[in-house]
């Protein structure tokens, strides 16, 4: 069945933009022009992603993704004025899966709505062999159910942090270039920036440090990331 998409942004021509693209690529849609309203649809409609722009007058999209993220764990991609908010709108609080600087192309829009739908929908043969589940060391990964723990508390993941982390417990004596997890993610040649990754990195560290995994991910200076300690010991 389509995927429903939902585009919150308070410019018609935009939402218009947006709705002819992702109706090419098959996707179903709704829009909202502002917060409110946003929020109404995605609490009866349900939608498979939301498209979110942040700059919204009353009430913005920071705001709308905070209320999502106390709602539920749809994947958010948000567009966004300024490439220096990254941090924010992959932060820890709000939890964004990406991101789209204005202006944009539709194209590239497209094809980051549909890397995220497929990691939503993807599942690994290499990772679901015992039963769907990973375990190392206290974390275990249900990676049939996308839910995360660390000695037996539960930790909220995005769909981008959950698929990170899963590729890291896939080989959890191999050491991933922030290349190798962008190609894991996306495909070969996707776009993505290191500071992107390094975010949702940095946001993985924080969550799993409150139930106690203060040595989750371990960085190899000059290569990239892998699950603490590198050695397998």
């Amino acid at each position: 069945m389509p995927r429903t998409i939902l585009i919150v942004d308070d410019d018609p021509h935009i939402r218009q933009l947006l709705i002819f693209a992702l109706g090419k690529a098959g996707l179903d849609t709704i829009e909202a022009g502002d917060g409110e309203a946003a929020l109404a649809l995605a609490s009866s409609a349900a939608p498979d992603l939301v498209v979110l722009d942040i700059n919204m007058p009353r009430m913005d999209g920071l705001e709308v993704c905070r209320q999502l993220r106390s709602n539920g764990d749809v994947p958010i991609l948000f567009l966004s004025s300024r490439d220096d908010e990254i941090d924010r709108v992959l932060g820890i609080e709000l939890g964004a899966d990406d991101y789209v600087v204005k202006p944009f192309s539709p194209r590239e829009v497209v094809a980051r709505v549909m890397a995220i739908l497929r990691r939503t929908a993807a599942r690994a043969p290499e990772v679901d062999k015992a039963g769907g589940t990973i375990r190392h060391a206290r974390l275990l990964l249900d990676t049939e159910g996308w839910r995360a723990g660390w000695d037996g508390a539960d930790v909220p993941l995005t769909v981008t942090e959950f698929s990170i982390l899963r590729t890291l417990a896939s080989m959890p004596a191999k050491v991933f270039s922030r290349d190798a997890i962008i190609d894991r993610l996306h495909g070969p040649g996707f776009a993505v920036t290191d500071r992107t990754i390094d975010s949702h990195i940095r946001n993985l560290r924080h969550k799993f440090a409150k139930a106690g995994g203060f040595d989750l991910i371990e960085t190899r200076a000059g290569i990239g990331y892998c699950l603490g300690a590198c050695s397998g010991t």
